[in-house]
C-alpha cells in the first residue's frame, strides 16, 4: 500500500533543489549545486538517513522513499509526496511509470521522479515533468545530475546541473 502525504511551503524565491538516487551518497559537489535554494526535494533511494541530515543542513527537506530504501529509518517516509508551492502543486514520485494520467486535471502542475538515473525535463498535456537523473554512485555510463525547479505564480521551469 502506497502512502501519500501532502505538504505546503512558503517560498519567496522558488527555487527548488532536485535531488534523487543518492544510495547513501552525498557528493561534495551535490551540495554546493544546491546551496542556494529555499527548499531541497529528494525523490528517492536516498540510502541512509545521513544524506538527508546533510541536504538538511542547506534547507529544508521534502522527500518520498525509493525502492532500494528499506528499514525502520525508511518507515516514515512516503511514498508520494503532493507539495503545494507557490500555488502549484508538485508531485513526487520516485517512478514515473506509477503516476496516473490526467495528471493536469487533478490539479497537478509538475512531477519531479527518479529511479531511473536518467536526467530529464519535459512538458507533457500540460504538467512538466522532471527527473533530476542520480547524484549517487554512477551507474553505467549516466551522467551524475541534480536538478532545478523554479516555480513561479504563472512558470515553471526547470534544468539539470551536472556535478562530474
Amino acid at each position: 500500500m502506497s502512502v501519500r502525504k501532502q505538504q505546503t511551503f512558503a517560498l519567496k524565491t522558488g527555487r527548488i533543489g532536485l535531488i534523487s538516487d543518492t544510495h547513501g551518497l552525498i557528493r561534495p559537489q551535490a551540495l554546493v549545486a544546491l546551496n542556494d535554494v529555499e527548499l531541497i526535494v529528494h525523490a528517492g533511494d536516498i540510502g541512509k538517513p545521513e544524506v538527508i541530515e546533510a541536504l538538511r543542513a542547506i534547507a529544508p527537506v521534502a522527500a518520498i522513499k525509493g525502492n532500494n530504501d528499506i528499514g525502520p529509518w525508511a518507515r516514515h517516509i512516503p511514498d508520494i509526496l503532493d507539495l503545494h508551492v507557490k500555488d502549484r502543486t508538485v508531485r513526487v514520485i520516485h517512478n514515473v511509470h506509477d503516476v496516473e494520467r490526467n495528471l493536469a486535471s487533478a490539479g497537478v502542475h509538475v512531477v519531479i521522479s527518479g529511479h531511473s538515473h536518467k536526467p530529464s525535463v519535459e512538458m507533457r498535456d500540460d504538467v512538466l515533468l522532471v527527473n533530476p537523473g542520480s547524484a549517487g554512485p554512477r551507474r553505467f555510463k549516466l551522467p551524475v545530475t541534480v536538478g532545478l525547479l523554479l516555480l513561479q505564480k504563472a512558470d515553471a521551469k526547470a534544468e539539470i546541473i551536472p556535478l562530474l
